[in-house]
């Protein structure tokens, strides 16, 4: 079956004013109406490389309890790394459809790796404005490169070093968010799957929207991960719920964006928050964002820490395999 994608769709309304209706939000989501207009939210922006780490772990620990997104800068990867990463990702979206169709998820697929449009249940039908392509970039044992473009030639080279160099970053904000509840620095990342961690990357590819006041690229949601290490482009869309507003997330160039995931939510018992985030898109440019998650591997069962449960501190959440809550969140079903 002939599968719409939104680049193409784009190109078709360029000249218009309009979008098709399964594309316009409700109301009560619709950007122009719900965003804090003039107002850029300043999200806290962490020191990674600071030699101080009792701070960086005071600052990590408070903006994952308070916001569940913060920046980092001084993360240790470099430049050109990320501005490769991004050249290879913007070409791959640029070649020809029948080119990107050759790693589009099957039909009737069940996995999330390939390139494809639609990711969750759409409530009421409605669609974001957004393509994407999704596949593993470590650890090696579950790489599927049937899922990694061949095209541009370069595409493998920039992911495996970028995958190298942010694997130095997860480490490091696995530990301060060990240490800043309490616990040994490794437990955090133990429980999320140790060396068997996944690190999953999405590029979200939003085209140009004749009517962004009305769309939106990914609809209000948490992430299901642990962690998200996310790199923008230059163009705005990032929005956070906080203090009852939606809010643009101010850009900084060579930043890492880090959302605190549900699985960090509930190993930490809710001592950190997931952020509740949504992205819009642009009129005349393109937008695109290259998050990797830090997912649990499927069969791990995941849930709070032990040590963290108390009789005054009950368990707050399930434990379940990481497949199942997955499988319950993309599906809209109760945890």
């Amino acid at each position: 079956m002939e599968v719409e994608r939104v680049q193409a769709i784009s190109k078709m309304s360029s000249c218009m004013d309009t979008i098709p209706s399964d594309y316009v939000r409700s109301e009560n989501e619709q950007p122009a109406a719900t965003t804090m207009q003039g107002v850029v939210l300043e999200v806290p922006v962490i020191d990674l490389g600071s030699a101080d780490e009792e701070n960086v772990v005071r600052l990590i620990t408070e903006a994952a309890q308070e916001w569940g997104i913060f920046q980092v800068v001084n993360h240790g990867i470099p430049d050109e790394a990320i501005a490769k990463l991004q050249k290879v990702g913007k070409e791959f979206f640029e070649l020809p459809q029948e080119e990107k169709e050759v790693i589009a998820k099957p039909e009737g697929y069940q996995g999330v790796e390939g390139y494809g449009t639609k990711l969750q249940k759409e409530v009421g039908g409605k669609k974001g404005w957004v393509d994407h392509l999704f596949h593993i970039i470590w650890p090696q044992s579950a790489v599927n490169y049937h899922f990694w473009p061949k095209n541009p030639p370069l595409y493998r080279e920039a992911n495996e070093e970028y995958a190298i160099a942010l694997r130095g970053v997860a480490d490091k904000l696995y530990e301060a968010l060990s240490l800043g509840i309490g616990l040994e620095r490794h437990e955090l990342k133990e429980a999320s799957g140790g060396d068997d961690l996944i690190y999953m990357l999405k590029i979200n590819y939003y085209p140009p929207c004749p009517r962004p006041d009305l769309a939106l690229g990914v609809v209000a949601h948490t992430d299901m991960s642990a962690i998200t290490i996310l790199v923008p482009n230059e163009v705005q869309g990032l929005q956070v719920y906080k203090d009852d507003h939606w809010y643009d997330v101010k850009y900084i160039p060579n930043a890492l964006i880090i959302h605190i995931g549900d699985q960090i939510e509930i190993m930490s018992n809710g001592k950190y928050k997931s952020v509740y985030h949504r992205t819009t898109v642009n009129k005349d440019k393109t937008r695109m964002s290259w998050p990797v998650f830090l997912e649990p591997p499927p069969e791990l069962l995941t849930g709070p820490i032990s040590k963290l449960i108390t009789d005054q501190n009950p368990a707050k959440f399930k434990t379940k395999k990481y497949k199942d809550y997955v499988y319950c969140k993309l599906n809209k079903l109760p945890q």
